[in-house]
């Protein structure tokens, strides 16, 4: 607009000219050419702002998809190259041609003869039921008379059925003697047993029951107010309050062991961290619950997890706990941990999170973010030829260093080049910024062959803790939000080694765990508990 208004004014002034340059209104060409600077600068403006406002568009695009996959969507973040698609630009870009075997002008058709096995019209047998559940055998006879029959076989039907848990009570009798003092006429003493021992003294709960509550709540998911509701369909009526006392005491019970897991995590020098929150009700907040923390750590070459409560996320709240570990500690970029003050601590980042960010810009740069989901990819199927072919340590470090090394090299320089051409508010270049500012820490794991690519080992446990307080909603207090913590941190660890966590619990419920020696107190951590249980077993 302004151009045409430029080309207008200058054809009027030419044409001055040519009738009688020395009559030109000189007052009126200067005004002409104000007007043209001002229209000059209004279409600068426009422009800018019709920049800001694609921009804009494009922001709240992205925000609309990302809360509609959140709605609708499901949070599966495999990626799966899309085909080549003329619409889009290809950026130059050159793929990976397809495989061989793929070729569908290489393939050759080959045809054979199938003998097809006949299929029985008799039913597929059963799956045979474990031969160690106990049995209830009823014996189905028949309505006519029999006597004098012979008989000449029997069918056997098995069948899985189910009874609720029941509520029993465990009746102790300890008979009490008096018997003759030796030597001594006339002088006679008490003999009794001694009462079995017990992590929990004075308790009409049992080790069995007190294990059931527990595990129900921190393993299944089971808020203590719909246990309360069962137990009463049982026909027994336990108080709330009674069910939580008795979580209490078991946490208490255990707390030798919740030292002692943290020791055995520290003999590893390589650790995954993550945060999740939880609600706690606070008595300074009268009308709302306090934002928790579990900062939770787990050993990397190890299946030992630690679930520490902290009231907050600053970044102060991991310093305490992290003061004796040493070695690498891989995180999701999450800034509390940059800024601790030990140089023995080795930081690295997950490639899951910076994958997630480009999983997320697809919608605003499809080409860009389908070129680094694509080589990220690679990365991980070379991990995954690692698992396959059971790699040792000193095996995959050079595998990844031949192979993943290079793709980590090139697509870092890439995002550097292709992200000077970026509107710095755009989903793909927020993908790539947070990419580049920890491009070093997100390779470190290629230069090894212990360390892993993501943070995806530690994630998965965070599901546990998500269920959990999706059904109970909050902790009733900063110290039953530790007293979780610890729950959770050997329970968890039961189920990352395949330990049955009612049979443990029960177990160490059955001990008086703080009579225990100190230096063997790890022995009834759930790993070491499963290779003793199988010793004794042998």
């Amino acid at each position: 607009m302004a151009a045409a208004v430029s080309g207008v004014c200058n054809s009027r002034y030419f044409w001055a000219v040519s009738t009688g340059g020395e009559h030109i209104d000189k007052a009126l060409y200067e005004a002409t050419l104000q007007m043209n600077q001002q229209l000059l600068q209004i279409n600068g403006q426009l422009q800018r702002s019709n920049e800001q406002m694609q921009a804009q568009l494009a922001s709240l695009q992205h925000q609309l998809q990302q809360l509609t996959k959140l709605i609708t969507g499901f949070k599966s973040e495999r990626y799966l190259p899309a085909l080549s698609n003329s619409a889009q630009p290809d950026l130059g870009l050159v793929f990976d041609e397809a495989a061989a075997s793929t070729r569908l002008a290489d393939v050759e058709k080959i045809s054979y003869t199938r003998n097809k096995k006949a299929v029985s019209q008799e039913r597929p047998a059963t799956t045979s039921l474990p031969a160690d559940l106990p049995r209830v055998t009823t014996v189905l006879e028949p309505k006519e008379d029999v006597r004098g029959c012979e008989k000449i076989g029997e069918q056997i039907h098995e069948t899985l059925d189910y009874k609720p848990g029941e509520l029993f009570v465990n009746r102790l009798v300890i008979p009490q003697y008096r018997c003759p003092v030796e030597g001594k006429a006339a002088a006679f003493h008490t003999v009794e047993a001694q009462r079995p021992p017990r992590a929990i003294k004075r308790s009409i709960a049992e080790p069995g029951l007190l294990a059931q509550v527990v595990v129900d709540k921190f393993v299944d998911s089971l808020p203590l107010n719909r246990q309360q509701d069962r137990y009463q369909r049982g026909g027994i009526t336990l108080a709330y309050s009674t069910l939580a006392d008795w979580v209490k005491l078991v946490a208490e019970a255990l707390e030798p062991l919740g030292g002692a897991l943290l020791r055995e995590m520290l003999r590893y020098d390589y650790w995954h961290a993550d945060e999740t929150g939880i609600a706690v009700l606070d008595k300074l907040r009268k009308q709302d619950t306090h934002q928790g923390y579990f900062w939770t750590y787990k050993t990397g070459n190890a299946p030992l997890i630690y679930y520490d409560y902290q009231p907050g996320r600053q970044a102060n709240r991991p310093i305490e706990l992290l003061s004796k570990f040493k070695g690498h500690l891989q995180t999701d970029g999450y800034a509390a941990y940059e800024s601790l003050p030990y140089k023995y601590i080795l930081l690295l980042h997950c490639m899951a999170h910076a994958r997630r960010k480009f999983i997320d810009a697809l919608s605003n740069d499809r080409a860009r973010a389908d070129y680094v989901l694509t080589e990220i990819a690679k990365l991980y199927m070379i991990e995954e030829e690692c698992r396959s072919q059971q790699l040792n340590t000193e095996e995959t470090r050079a595998k990844r260093g031949k192979e993943a090394i290079p793709i980590l090299r090139e697509l870092g320089k890439w995002m550097e080049t292709e992200y000077q051409k970026l509107r710095p508010q755009s989903p793909i270049a927020k993908a790539m910024a947070y990419s580049i500012k920890r491009w070093e820490r997100l390779s470190l794991y290629a230069s090894t062959g212990h360390l892993q690519i993501d943070n995806n080992a530690i994630e998965r446990c965070m599901r546990q803790v998500a269920v959990g307080r999706k059904n109970y909603l909050f902790c009733g207090s900063h110290e039953a939000a530790k007293r979780a913590g610890l729950l959770y941190s050997l329970l968890v660890t039961c189920k990352l080694n395949d330990v049955n966590p009612y049979e443990w619990l029960k177990d160490m419920l059955s001990r008086d765990i703080k009579e225990m020696p100190i230096n063997r107190i790890n022995q009834l951590l759930p790993h070491q508990w499963k290779q003793d249980q199988g010793l004794t077993q042998n």
